[in-house]
């Protein structure tokens, strides 16, 4: 009898993470996140914002290693302000952050609910507040790995790690 039962329970695991591929070509899903620290800035600061940022991406085509690439676009913001008391200064500046993202989407674990990844983005970082010599607008790259657990079949929480806007980024994505 307990050779049976681990028998049904090795055979429920086995059909149940079997064939599971969370992100496919044609998936599209909307990221929607907060996230902490990140190159940008510049300067001592007296309260820093969170990174809030949008993005959106389509898986674009399949390729053998198993995996498939997604292409899409990046939006986020970030703002700084600097208070010295003592000379009476306040300075305060932000960044909007426009980019063009890709991504590999590893299809090969067979986990259900698990979307896993890692790519690069290219943006322009648009500087807009108080005149400094060496805050201004210009180009970014940022490489990152991030994953996503689906609750339900459209609605999942990631996490993202990298280098650039935000060193780490949590929040909700809407597949569709």
């Amino acid at each position: 009898m307990k050779k049976t039962i681990i028998y049904l329970a090795l055979t429920f695991l086995t059909i149940s993470f079997a064939n599971a591929q969370e992100f496919e070509q044609g998936t599209n899903v909307i990221n929607a996140g907060i996230g902490l620290g990140g190159y940008y800035g510049g300067y001592n600061t007296s309260t820093t914002s969170p990174v809030f940022s949008a993005s959106y991406e389509r898986g674009i085509w399949d390729v053998p290693g198993p995996g498939v690439v997604s292409l899409g676009g990046y939006l986020g913001y970030k703002r700084f302000t600097y208070d010295n008391n003592f000379n009476n200064v306040d300075y305060s500046w932000s960044y909007t952050v426009i980019g063009a993202r890709g991504a590999y989407h590893y299809t090969g674990l067979n986990v259900d609910n698990l979307d896993v990844y890692g790519g690069a983005m290219l943006s322009m970082r648009i500087y807009n507040g108080d005149d400094f010599d060496d805050l201004d607008s210009r180009p970014g790259a940022t490489a990152f790995v991030g994953g996503r657990w689906y609750f339900t079949d459209s609605v999942a929480g990631f996490a993202e790690a990298g280098y650039g806007v935000a060193f780490l980024t949590l929040g909700a994505s809407f597949r569709f």
